[in-house]
């Protein structure tokens, strides 16, 4: 048992080691924006984080870890330009409510395991960290002072029907 726990405290070092920041990505930076929206039923929101690039690129940009969560990013090319974007869900409802409860364990495998909390980063509210790949090493890059925009607020769907 100790040779197990002393070789994962030494793993978990390890790993602190790995999320070193770029100071210099290959990549430029023009503008960097998010906004809350919320949906039209009840309990629906999300956050939109969208990063342009001054020019286009052929890195492989993977996710985004912003407000303590992580989410795999969305890349567009535009005119040139290579837009990044992130989708966050901070709804309160809970639309995937199927878990099983049961006296019989092997009926409850199937249950999705919880989530835990472990976001690997210490962030402001407007900073953000970037993964990309380059030869198959994942890198990590922080994008501070993203500025805010006005939040979405869609009709309810209610009205429309």
């Amino acid at each position: 048992m100790k040779i197990l726990s002393i070789i994962a405290v030494l793993f978990g070092f390890s790993q602190c080691g790995t999320t070193k920041l770029v100071e210099n990505p290959p990549f430029k930076i023009e503008s960097a924006t998010y906004n809350n929206w919320t949906g039209g039923v009840p309990g629906v929101s999300g956050t939109r984080v969208e990063i342009q690039l001054s020019e286009k690129s052929s890195i492989a940009f993977d996710s985004l870890f912003f407000q303590k969560k992580s989410t795999k990013i969305e890349i567009r090319e535009t005119k040139g330009k290579t837009f990044l974007t992130a989708h966050f869900n901070t709804s309160k409802r809970d639309f995937n409510r199927d878990i099983v409860l049961d006296s019989d364990i092997r009926k409850e495998i199937s249950n999705k395991v919880p989530e835990t909390n472990n976001f690997p980063f210490e962030l402001k509210e407007n900073e953000a960290i970037i993964s990309y790949k380059i030869a198959e090493k994942t890198k990590y890059y922080k994008i501070e002072n993203i500025k805010e925009s006005k939040p979405d607020l869609f009709p309810s769907v209610r009205k429309q029907l």
